[in-house]
């Protein structure tokens, strides 16, 4: 898989987790796959981490948010480290 495949695949799993509102950009937008013509917000895929920022939607814990993101994208990153930023949270 490409890269550009590869954080695209990371975004669409992400979002289909039930605790996740939206991707985010993270501070100053940082957390970000840079592709040809194209920033992807909220993934940033990396040699040795996976970084994630995200919009958790309200109403459950967040850690448990956290925890599906990883496992949900646990198979495509190979082993790295996965690190789950929650930048807010959506109302309930």
């Amino acid at each position: 898989m490409t890269d550009d495949g590869l954080a695209h695949a990371i975004a669409e799993r992400v979002r289909n987790c039930p605790g996740v509102a939206a991707l985010s950009g993270g501070p100053y937008g940082t957390v970000a796959t840079y592709l040809p013509g194209a920033r992807l917000h909220g993934v940033a895929v990396r040699d040795d981490e996976v970084e994630i920022a995200i919009i958790a939607r309200g109403g459950r814990p967040v850690y448990i948010t956290a925890d599906e993101v990883r496992a949900a994208i646990a198979p495509l990153v190979g082993g790295r480290p996965v690190n789950v930023t929650i930048d807010d949270l959506e109302d309930s």
